[in-house]
């Protein structure tokens, strides 16, 4: 299990930094249904982790990810994939980043949040958890890399489920700070909203380009192994 956590942190924190993600909740939290929806919000997070979670160990362990003589080499061909797909992200990420003085574009729904139900605040938490097409590609990546530890069943889920809980730290943060420092931390996810808007996208290019390259490195390991 302690070799599962290892291999897919890297990707945890991947997720857990989206800057969208946490720049939703801060903007929810300011709503007048902030102290229902922001909780809910997150509580959809976990939800979308966790189906992708299911769907992909459901499929490794069905297709044997690990046989007698190592990984399968089906696992090496979806890391070569994922690599080569989150590599592709970061330099996207780095084309598009902000310019000095440049202010970052955020998505025409956020201006929506104002109106969102709580039903809608759960279902956009699903959503961008689990059908952003970086946080899909490393609970994807988190996934194979826990079936491809070889562990039990129970520590596969066990292992799951740290993963989800480390990727849902970025988007629990400020609802954390909300409730215990009330109206002392509207100041507070302001400046964490500003400072993600403008740093978000090199950090997350960097980060997408180091698990990249590992799993790509993972990928060619295996198939000369």
């Amino acid at each position: 299990m302690g070799q599962a956590i290892g291999e897919f942190l890297p990707a945890a924190l991947g997720v857990a930094i989206s800057p969208l993600p946490i720049v939703a909740v801060v903007l929810m939290l300011v709503t007048p249904r902030g102290r229902v929806n922001g909780p809910l919000f997150v509580l959809g997070w976990l939800v979308g982790l966790a189906l992708v979670g299911v769907l992909v160990l459901s499929i490794s362990n069905g297709a044997d990810a690990t046989g007698s003589s190592g990984p399968a080499t089906w696992v090496d061909w979806l890391f070569l994939v994922l690599g080569l797909g989150l590599i592709g992200l970061a330099f996207k990420g780095w084309q598009g980043r902000p310019r000095e003085g440049e202010e970052p574009a955020t998505p025409k729904w956020m201006g929506a949040l104002d109106h969102f139900t709580p039903v809608k605040s759960a279902g956009a938490g699903t959503v961008l958890s689990a059908l952003n097409p970086k946080n899909l590609l490393l609970a994807v990546a988190a996934g194979a890399a826990i079936a491809d530890a070889g562990v039990s069943t129970g520590h596969e889920i066990a292992s799951y489920v740290v993963f989800a809980l480390i990727a849902s730290l970025g988007v629990a943060t400020p609802l954390a700070v909300y409730f215990v420092m009330g109206e002392r931390s509207t100041e507070i996810l302001q400046r964490m909203k500003t400072w993600l808007g403008h740093n978000n996208a090199v950090i997350m290019a960097v980060l997408l380009l180091v698990i990249g390259v590992k799993l790509v490195g993972n990928a060619i390991s295996g198939f000369s192994g």
